[in-house]
């Protein structure tokens, strides 16, 4: 059944509490969608659903904090800004932009202990070819030919937050059916273990928790997919609402 929580405005209207939050009007609050897709999954394959067909996501390249580097795989993508994002050693969320002036090898000048979204920066044109951002030569994150922004349904819980989900969606390429699988590694644990899994077939699976699902900080999130019939394009999203540990009510 569907319903709507609806609360005070700080000018004294009633709007939605989602409203609110993406409005930016209710202190420690902040709205978070995360989206993903994998080009191509092969029959009978289970991988993670990002930019790389038929892997795991390597989440082994960040057992310590690193600097990264940066490959390009088309020279018109030549003197192009990246932004990258993702979280310190402490866990803490940091961002900086690379210039992708060399075809292997641009670096970073701060330390990753995870990436976890990477667009063009603005100003500059969609990518021709394929950008690989590395950690110790592992691909981590990709920018695939002509789509702008990593596809990466992967991400951690920045220190000092707790991520509610709110709901989550996952489609297969027509023909194809898939089992979908959540899984969560908790904050401080050191083992991944499913927290939702589900069926999908030629079409969409949608769930909204209506009581939402709470992770803690540093938690890992991997959507994953395992394909049973006919190679398929697969896509996956969450919502998430992050609220400040400790932070006003």
């Amino acid at each position: 059944m569907a319903y709507e929580i609806r609360s005070i405005s700080q000018v004294g209207t009633s709007e939605p509490f989602e409203l609110q939050v993406a409005r930016g009007q209710i202190p420690g609050h902040s709205a978070f969608h995360k989206f993903g897709a994998v080009p191509s999954m092969s029959v009978n394959t289970t991988g993670s659903v990002w930019d790389i067909s038929d892997t795991l996501y390597p989440w082994s390249a960040f057992a310590t904090a690193g600097t990264l580097t940066v490959d390009r795989a088309s020279v018109s993508d030549a003197g192009k800004i990246i932004t990258i994002i993702g979280l310190d050693a402490n866990y803490k969320e940091q961002s900086e932009n690379v210039t992708l002036t060399n075809a292997t090898g641009n670096p970073t000048t701060k330390t990753y202990i995870r990436v976890y979204r990477s667009y063009m920066y603005n100003g500059s044109a969609t990518n021709v070819g394929d950008i690989d951002i590395k950690k110790g030569g592992t691909t981590v994150a990709r920018i695939t030919a002509e789509k702008g922004q990593t596809l990466m349904g992967v991400y951690t819980v920045p220190a000092g937050y707790t991520a509610f989900l709110t709901q989550g969606v996952m489609s297969v390429q027509a023909g194809a059916d898939a089992t979908g699988d959540f899984f969560v590694r908790y904050g401080g644990q050191s083992a991944f273990r499913i927290a939702h899994t589900f069926e999908v077939a030629s079409a969409e699976y949608f769930y909204a928790f209506h009581v939402p699902f709470a992770l803690p900080e540093k938690s890992d999130v991997d959507i994953r997919a395992s394909l049973r019939s006919n190679n398929a394009r697969v896509t996956a999203a969450f919502d998430m609402i992050l609220i400040k540990n400790g932070g006003p009510l």
